[in-house]
């Protein structure tokens, strides 16, 4: 019986408005693609690797990434409420962020030193134990996200907003804050800033 095989490899590929959304997929490999519109929001990844990938307008709310390999992958203005990218590979694990809504999404003990986060929106995400040296926060909302035995050296928060942070329960050697962040570092302590 001749039966067409599944294509698990793709390289250099447009994906453009795929419903994907509550399927699974497991051991696929992308490398070089970009996916416009696409929806897979309640999907399940197991061992997928994505490389030089762009993410552009996509769905991938409680999207599951159980061991998939994230290396220099891009999202922009995507939609990743609640995904849980602690369970990604530990290797090579490279992301950058642009206009994304990342609430609710755990970075547990994730290494991602020079990540960029730019504009999005991170309201109750946690970032317990990661390391994220260098890594750069521009105007992006922290409301309620977590950050507990964190390495933020050298990280910048310049212009970050809503963030609270405990310098006591977190490395944030050379790490760049505003002046109209300061409140965010000495909540605690229960004080009023004028």
């Amino acid at each position: 019986m001749d039966q067409k095989k599944e294509v698990l490899n793709h390289e250099g590929k447009s994906f453009k408005n795929i419903a994907f959304s509550e399927k699974e997929s497991r051991s696929r490999e992308f490398e070089n693609c970009s996916f416009l519109n696409c929806d897979f929001s309640n999907g399940n990844l197991i061992a997928c690797k994505f490389v030089d990938c762009v993410f552009t307008n996509c769905n991938m709310s409680n999207t599951k990434l159980n061991q998939c390999l994230l290396n220099n992958v891009i999202f922009q203005s995507c939609k990743l409420l609640g995904v849980d990218f602690s369970n990604c590979s530990d290797f090579l694990f490279i992301v950058k962020f642009n206009n994304c809504v990342l609430d609710y999404c755990s970075f547990i003990k994730r290494k991602m030193s020079k990540t960029s986060f730019d504009g999005s929106s991170m309201k109750s995400a946690d970032f317990s134990g990661s390391d994220l040296t260098r890594s750069v926060f521009s105007n992006t909302d922290l409301t309620n996200t977590i950050f507990n035995k964190t390495n933020l050296k050298e990280a910048d928060f310049s212009t970050a907003e809503n963030y609270i942070i405990d310098p006591e329960m977190n490395n944030v050697r050379k790490a760049k804050f505003s002046i109209t962040g300061l409140g965010g570092l000495l909540n605690k302590y229960d004080i009023i800033i004028k």
